[in-house]
């Protein structure tokens, strides 16, 4: 090959390079949106509000050692699927059954890799064999069974499926069986969301930026009280409630077939690199645009790769935090609470 046409060859692969560059690593968080002040005690709202700082502080630890975001995700979200408080493995949500079926996914925006798993019943951390689909199979989505025999195969943790029962969340589905055998059961199959969904719904979820310039995104989730059928929202399904590319990465938390249908995460991060919006706008135009006008509620966490956070949401209360290079976790549940965010 002439030197000419090498030094072209490469200057083109360069210019499809992923964007990296040293940066200040932040993580950001979720812990579901939908949160009701009234519904809330102050002991609840005080062990979700350390629950968060625990999961920060987790993702912190990880980036601080030079990791990639795609552990500090992990970390953080394995830190909230353990902790009652949150809709995610343990003090996951019932299904109109009495099960806790649980959904994770996760991607890579070194290389956009992806997985995901769905309607699990016995996976403690489900954010872990999300995972193990992306790096030891070649698939993207495991669902159910097979996911559970993938999961062993792998030396994935198991449990019998009364580890994930809170007497909390068990409440909330007889409390909606009640209104259900009292408004008839088409207003409350599985719509929950429709009638109430700032009760019955809520994820964990986490975005990071690794100090060299890398993105990554991860959702977790038990889904929605009451829901039947095998229903599967937004968070297993890349592009829906994850993204993560080389310039944006997203988790959302609502009413997940909004979500799907209007490609929440995924539309995010195609505003940000196809229209060149920056990542507050980007996410506030679908989060409490596309997704509201659609009919839908909910909110997410969304950064960019030179560190930008955003907190969009719609309902009275999202648990939220971030955390940044000087190790201080910044949480926030209620919307009229003011979140400092790196750049102020």
């Amino acid at each position: 090959m002439k030197r000419s046409g090498l030094v072209a060859m490469m200057l083109a692969t360069l210019a499809w390079a992923p964007l990296a560059a040293a940066a200040e690593p932040v993580l950001a968080i979720h812990g579901g949106a939908g949160v009701v002040r009234a519904g809330l005690s102050p002991a609840d709202e005080a062990a979700a509000r350390a629950g968060l700082e625990r999961a920060l502080r987790a993702g912190h630890a990880k980036l601080q050692a030079g990791a990639p975001a795609l552990d500090a995700v992990v970390a953080a979200i394995t830190v909230l699927e353990d902790d009652p408080a949150f809709n995610a493995a343990r003090g996951a949500v019932f299904t109109h059954d009495g099960r806790n079926e649980l959904d994770a996914s996760i991607m890579d925006g070194r290389d956009r890799g992806a997985g995901a798993i769905a309607g699990v019943t016995r996976v403690r951390n489900p954010i872990l064999l999300a995972r193990a689909v992306m790096e030891h199979s070649p698939h993207v989505m495991m669902a159910g069974s097979g996911a559970e025999t993938f999961a062993e195969a792998q030396g994935i943790e198991l449990v019998d499926p009364s580890y994930f029962r809170t007497e909390r969340r068990w409440e909330q589905l007889q409390r909606a069986l009640r209104e259900e055998a009292t408004e008839g059961a088409e207003a409350g199959a599985a719509v929950d969301g429709r009638r109430d969904g700032r009760k019955y719904f809520g994820t964990v979820g986490a975005v990071a930026l690794d100090a060299d310039g890398h993105l990554a995104a991860g959702t977790s989730t038990g889904g929605m009280t009451n829901k039947r059928w095998g229903r599967i929202g937004d968070a297993p399904i890349i592009g829906a409630g994850t993204w993560a590319d080389d310039r944006c990465a997203v988790s959302g938390t609502g009413w997940g077939e909004f979500y799907i249908r209007t490609a929440a995460a995924h539309e995010v991060c195609a505003r940000v690199r196809h229209r060149g919006e920056g990542i507050a706008a980007a996410s506030e135009g679908v989060i409490n645009g596309e997704v509201v006008d659609a009919g839908g509620n909910g909110g997410a966490i969304a950064l960019d790769a030179t560190g930008n956070v955003a907190f969009p949401f719609n309902t009275e209360g999202m648990y939220r935090g971030w955390i940044g290079a000087d190790g201080v976790p910044h949480v926030a549940v209620f919307a009229d609470e003011a979140l400092p965010l790196p750049a102020d």
